[in-house]
């Protein structure tokens, strides 16, 4: 097993302290992020196979990389390691490493359990899986589903943010049967306290139509969701942005020309979707402007 790369999970005080840009960004978590956890919620938000809701904690960390994992031994396991996130949160993780594959997954998972009650099983065949993932129903693709989920189970998170924190795995529980038809269909059941990652409306609605247009392009994946979970981003550091997708370039020159690559696949995939996306350089510093969506715009408001 190969050691992790010091660079990949680091104290989130040391490069905040650089940008003034990042430090709006954090003065403004602790302002307006705030939240009051609402213990009466009790299910995922409700949307349209368009989207994926997928938390901002999630969106704005290195707990689903970027780094390519091409065999099972070049996934290193982690131990209570700190994963690198934005102002205000605080995350340790112990399971295998994620990538955005596993991302794919987990947002299926969380859109066909948003029609129960957390906490309750939610029944799924792997052929519905795979179609909310845009997969044909293959037995490698079925084996690949399998251990995905398996990983997902696996894992051991603690959040804190704005006032709330959660402790949990990724997937609660998850069995099947044993007999040949039994054995495609997955019942699973998720942390009933996984609700606090989405209240305050602290999630984003994933354009899933973008995401999979970025598909085999995982920095680009990444970025779209980074961005997405921003109304107005902030500017960046382009070592801060290698840091939060977990990269495994060898230099931040490198890193800086498979960004600047991966962000205009983001604003083709974007405009495609009718999402204009923009950016420019500015030395060190990355600039983006999106298009906000609707709720984006009414956190806008209320902050004019």
């Amino acid at each position: 097993m190969s050691p992790l790369p010091a660079r990949v999970f680091v104290n989130i005080e040391k490069n905040f302290k650089r940008s003034v840009a990042e430090k709006n960004h954090k003065r403004s978590i602790a302002r307006h992020e705030v939240v009051e956890v609402d213990d009466e919620v009790v299910s995922l938000p409700k949307c349209p196979e368009t989207v994926r809701p997928i938390p901002n904690v999630i969106l704005r960390s290195a707990l689903f990389g970027v780094g390519s994992i091409e065999k099972i031994g070049d996934r290193p396991y982690l131990e209570r390691v700190k994963v690198y996130s934005l102002g205000g949160i605080s995350m340790v993780y112990t399971g295998a490493i994620l990538d955005q594959g596993d991302l794919n997954v987990w947002g299926a998972v969380l859109h066909q359990a948003q029609e129960q009650e957390l906490g309750s099983e939610c029944k799924v065949t792997a052929y519905r899986l795979l179609k909310l993932l845009g997969k044909t129903d293959s037995g490698k693709n079925r084996k690949d589903l399998e251990a995905c989920i398996s990983r997902l189970k696996a894992t051991a998170l603690q959040i804190e943010v704005g006032g709330y924190s959660y402790e949990g795995s990724l997937i609660h529980e998850v069995y099947r049967g044993q007999s040949e038809r039994s054995k495609r269909l997955y019942v699973i059941r998720l942390n009933s306290k996984l609700h606090v990652l989405f209240n305050g409306k602290q999630y984003t609605n994933v354009n899933w139509s973008v995401r999979q247009a970025l598909h085999g392009k995982p920095l680009a994946q990444w970025l779209h969701g980074f961005y997405s979970s921003h109304a107005k981003p902030y500017d960046y550091k382009v070592e801060t942005l290698h840091q939060l997708c977990r990269s495994r370039a060898k230099s931040l020159s490198d890193f800086k020309k498979d960004l600047r690559r991966s962000l205009e696949c983001v604003v083709s995939a974007s405009a495609a979707e009718g999402q204009p996306l923009s950016y420019i350089f500015k030395g060190n510093l990355v600039q983006v402007n999106t298009t906000p969506s609707a709720s984006q715009q009414r956190h806008l408001a209320k902050k004019r």
